[in-house]
C-alpha cells in the first residue's frame, strides 16, 4: 500500500510524541497498524503471547520512566493482556495500550457475529487502567494519543488504553502526516500550607523516620531524599517498590526489612513518620500489623491511595515535589549519632532474627546471586522465594530491582528483562521459580530472535515453593503444589539459547560468566529455599 492509512497516523504520532520502541502481538483487526509499522523508524519487539508482551511493555516503561506503546488486536488479544495491565496500574508504569477493535459499524453490538467480537471491550479495562477511550476516525487519533500520553506520564503514572476500530486503522489518513506534538505531563505540587504544616511536625520531632516507597524512584528524587533525610538525620526505610532510591549501606539506611517485626515496631515508634510514594498498603505494613504511636505525614500522588488505610497529614503532591518543597522549609540538625545507632541496633536485632530460624541456604543463595550481578544492572523478580527474599535483602548497589509484587501476578520476570534489554546497554537479570518459569518459556524464542542480553535464573524446587509454605502452614499439607516439569536446560538449548545446570556451589560462577555474555542465558538452580518466618508485632 502507497496509501496513508489510519495505522501510518498512529505509529507517526507515536514517533512524534517520542516513542522509540514499541512491543506487542499483530492480529486480524490489528494489521493495518502492523503494516505501517514498516513505514515508520520504531523498533518493534513481538512476544509469543499478549500478557507477555504487556509485562514486556511494564519492564520497558520501569527501566526507561517513559511511556512505552503496547500494540495488540482485539479480543482475545486484548483481554491477554489484563493481567500485565493489572501490575503496571499496581506499580504505576506508564504503559500506552493500543489495541485494535471490530469494524466501527459493529461497536456496541449494532451489528453483531464479527470474528473477536466484545460487545463492551472497553469496559474490561476500565476498572484496570487510568483512561480508556474509543477512536472513531483517524482524525481523533493524534489527539487521543496525546491525550493518553499525558495521562501515563503524569503523577501517579500508570497505564492507559486506546481502542481504534479495523476499518479506521485501514482507511485512508485523510489528514496531513502528523508534525510536532508536545505532551505535558499535569504537575502534581503540594500546596503550601501542607508543606508548612509537615515541616512544623517534623523540625518538632525527636524521632523523625521516612518510610520511602516506589513513587521517590518514579520522579527520580533520589538525591533530593537523601539530602532531606541528612538534613533531618532521619533514618530512611524504603518499601519493597522503593528499593534503589537511598542508598544500601548509607548510616541512615534501615533497608527494607519491611515484613520483619522489628522494622514494624521501628516504624511505630517514630514520634514523626513521613510516607513518600507508598500507599501503606498490604505488604508496606507487615500486613496490616503496622500500628503507629506517632504523627504520620502521607505524601501520595494516587487520590484513592491517600489517608486510605491510616490516618494522617494527608499531602496529595508527587514525591518529588514534596521532597524539594518540605527541604527548603525544614531546619538542619546537627549530628549527634543517635540515628545512625537506632539503625545499626535495628539491623543487628533483623540479623539476629534470622540467624535463630537456620537459614544460611536462602541467604547464601541471595549473596551469591548478588556478587554475580555487576552493579547497576537492573534485575527483574518473579513471584518466587528468592524474589521474597530479595523484597527485603537485594542491595541493588545502582541498579533497580523491579517485581511483580504490586498485583502478584506470575510470569513477570523473564518477558519484564526482555522489555529493559530493548533499552539497557548491558546485561539485565530475570529471576523465576520453576512453576512461575512455566509461564515464560515461549519468551525465550523471543530472547533469541532479538538476541537479548537476559540472563534468566530458575530455582527449580519442583512446585509451588511459596504456596507449599503456605498451605502446610496453615493445614498441615499442601494440595495441588507439587509440579511436573521439563529439563529446563534442554528446553532452553532447543530455542537455541545457552542453558546451564548449576550448583550452591558454582552458582556464583555460572551467574558472572551469564551475564557476561552477548545474548540471553538460562541458568538453572535445583535448590529448595524457605522463607523467614512471618512473625509479626502481635506475636510479642
Amino acid at each position: 500500500m502507497t496509501t496513508r492509512t489510519g495505522g501510518d497516523v498512529v505509529v507517526e504520532t507515536l514517533e512524534a510524541l517520542g516513542a522509540h520502541t514499541v512491543f506487542g502481538i499483530p492480529g486480524q483487526h490489528a494489521l493495518g497498524l502492523f503494516d505501517a509499522l514498516n513505514r515508520s523508524d520504531l523498533r518493534y519487539v513481538g512476544s509469543r503471547t499478549e500478557v507477555n508482551a504487556a509485562f514486556a511493555a511494564d519492564g520497558h516503561a520501569r527501566v526507561t520512566g517513559q511511556v512505552t506503546p503496547l500494540l495488540v488486536s482485539t479480543g482475545p488479544g486484548a483481554l491477554q493482556t489484563l493481567a500485565g495491565l493489572q501490575e503496571s496500574a499496581a506499580a504505576s508504569a506508564p504503559v500506552l495500550g493500543i489495541s485494535s477493535q471490530i469494524p466501527s459499524q459493529g461497536l456496541g453490538g449494532v451489528r453483531g457475529g464479527y470474528l473477536h467480537e466484545l460487545t463492551d471491550q472497553l469496559g474490561s479495562f476500565r476498572d484496570v487502567v487510568k483512561h480508556a477511550r474509543v477512536v472513531r476516525s483517524a482524525s481523533q487519533i493524534p489527539s487521543a494519543l496525546t491525550e493518553a500520553w499525558e495521562v501515563a506520564a503524569s503523577a501517579p503514572h500508570g497505564p492507559v488504553w486506546v481502542e481504534i476500530p479495523q476499518d479506521v486503522l485501514l482507511g485512508p489518513a485523510g489528514i496531513p502526516v502528523v508534525g510536532e506534538i508536545t505532551a505535558t505531563p499535569r504537575p502534581l505540587p503540594p500546596r503550601q500550607e501542607l508543606v508548612a504544616e509537615a515541616a512544623r511536625l517534623l523540625d518538632g520531632a525527636k524521632r523523625p523516620v521516612i518510610l520511602a516507597g516506589g513513587g521517590v524512584g518514579r520522579c527520580g528524587a533520589h538525591a533530593e531524599l537523601l539530602e532531606l533525610a541528612e538534613k533531618l538525620r532521619a533514618p530512611v526505610v524504603t518499601t519493597f517498590g522503593g528499593k534503589g532510591c537511598f542508598p544500601w549501606e548509607h548510616p541512615l539506611s534501615a533497608q527494607s526489612w519491611l515484613e520483619d517485626w522489628h522494622t514494624t515496631e521501628f516504624l511505630a515508634d517514630a514520634d514523626v513518620l513521613l510516607v513518600l510514594g507508598s500507599g501503606l498498603g498490604e505488604l508496606s505494613s507487615n500486613y496490616r500489623t503496622f500500628r503507629p504511636r506517632g504523627a504520620v505525614i502521607h505524601v501520595e500522588a494516587d487520590l484513592g491511595k491517600l489517608e486510605s488505610n491510616y490516618p494522617a497529614l494527608g499531602i496529595h503532591a508527587d514525591a518529588g515535589l514534596f521532597l524539594e518543597a518540605i527541604t527548603a522549609a525544614t531546619t538542619r540538625r546537627e549530628p549527634d549519632g543517635q540515628a545512625e545507632e537506632s539503625v545499626r541496633t535495628l539491623l543487628v536485632a533483623v540479623a539476629e532474627r534470622l540467624t535463630e530460624q537456620e537459614l544460611d541456604l536462602e541467604q547464601e543463595v541471595l549473596a551469591a546471586v548478588r556478587s554475580a550481578v555487576p552493579d547497576g544492572t537492573p534485575t527483574y523478580w518473579d513471584m518466587t522465594i528468592l524474589a521474597y527474599w530479595a523484597w527485603s535483602a537485594w542491595d541493588p548497589r545502582g541498579g533497580v530491582q523491579f517485581s511483580a509484587q504490586g498485583a502478584g501476578g506470575l510470569g513477570y520476570g523473564l518477558p519484564a528483562a526482555l522489555g529493559a534489554a530493548a533499552a539497557v546497554d548491558g546485561p539485565v537479570l530475570a529471576v523465576s521459580g520453576d512453576g512461575g518459569a512455566m509461564y515464560g518459556i515461549p519468551e525465550l524464542a523471543t530472547a533469541r530472535q532479538h538476541n537479548s542480553r537476559v540472563t534468566w535464573l530458575i530455582i527449580d524446587d519442583g512446585g509451588y515453593g511459596i504456596l507449599r509454605e503456605y498451605m502446610t502452614d496453615a493445614f498441615g499439607r499442601a494440595t495441588a503444589t507439587e509440579l511436573a516439569r521439563p529439563d529446563f536446560v534442554a528446553l532452553a538449548e532447543a530455542f537455541g539459547v545457552p542453558a546451564t545446570r548449576s550448583t550452591l556451589e558454582s552458582l556464583r560462577e555460572d551467574l558472572a560468566k551469564a551475564l557476561a555474555g552477548d545474548g540471553p542465558h538460562v541458568v538453572v538452580l535445583p535448590a529448595v529455599l524457605r522463607m523467614f518466618a512471618p512473625t509479626h508485632l502481635e506475636n510479642h
